[in-house]
């Protein structure tokens, strides 16, 4: 007699989306504030000396964004598998793009946070970097700041082709708003132009930033309050997965 197994119990997609949409919160917030308030504040552009003083001054606060990046980091990865199951059901294999393209992304960025967390070694004072100038020493950890903006740059081709699949499959999928899709492109088309702007002309990135990244803010918060409020259309999203991916 054939063993009989219960059937899998279904997935409760609207509370994968509002988690999704949490997760995003916490990833565009930690950003924001790591970007803006922390670095912003910290680093003094082409000045390696008032760089390290300001750090050694607010060390806490430096170490409270290098903790904020390490936790964005581990957010992110959850947001890229719950990205997949959302959109599985429009594409199957461009969702596993999704997922590849993330992950790689954030490899990169992890490279990236590493950095960041080198940025006080040589500011530490031990015994060992005595023998070494206090000015080699800021210049450094300044230059761990900038091989950090390097990588975030690199990641962000990455996550910028990830941006155009994921609003490619939104404006497919029949249950998330056509214009989020249309909006999350457009972020992923300025990310790409503005880390290519940055490896190919400089001066091109510093006339285009920061102003290339308010579409980038708008798409990815649109869809970020999309998920922690709306969630998704379940019943949309089931009669899409019952029907199997469509070639799109």
């Amino acid at each position: 007699m054939p063993e009989h197994r219960p059937s899998p119990r279904p997935i409760d997609v609207k509370a994968y989306a509002r988690l999704a949409g949490l997760l995003y919160l916490v990833i565009i917030v930690i950003g924001v504030l790591g970007e803006s308030v922390i670095r912003g504040k910290l680093v003094v552009s082409g000045d390696p000396e008032a760089t390290a003083r300001g750090i050694l001054a607010a060390e806490w606060l430096w170490r409270l964004g290098v903790g904020g990046q390490d936790l964005l980091l581990l957010c992110a990865v959850g947001l890229t598998l719950l990205w997949y199951i959302l959109l599985r059901p429009v594409n199957h294999h461009w969702a596993l793009a999704v997922a590849f393209f993330g992950l790689v992304s954030l490899a990169v960025e992890s490279v990236g946070a590493l950095h960041l967390h080198a940025v006080l070694t040589p500011l530490s004072g031990s015994a060992y970097l005595k023998v070494i100038d206090p000015q080699q020493l800021h210049l450094l950890a300044y230059q761990s700041i900038v091989a950090h903006a390097h990588a975030f740059g690199l990641a962000l081709i990455f996550f910028g082709v990830e941006c155009l699949i994921v609003g490619h499959l939104i404006r497919q999928s029949g249950y998330f708003p056509k214009a989020i899709g249309w909006l999350m492109q457009l972020a992923g088309a300025c990310y790409l132009v503005n880390s290519f702007a940055m490896i190919l002309y400089p001066p091109l990135q510093d006339l285009l930033f920061p102003a290339i990244l308010l579409p980038c803010f708008i798409g990815e918060s649109a869809f970020c309050l999309y998920l922690l409020i709306k969630g998704v259309d379940v019943a949309a999203w089931r009669q899409r997965a019952a029907g199997g991916s469509a070639a799109v």
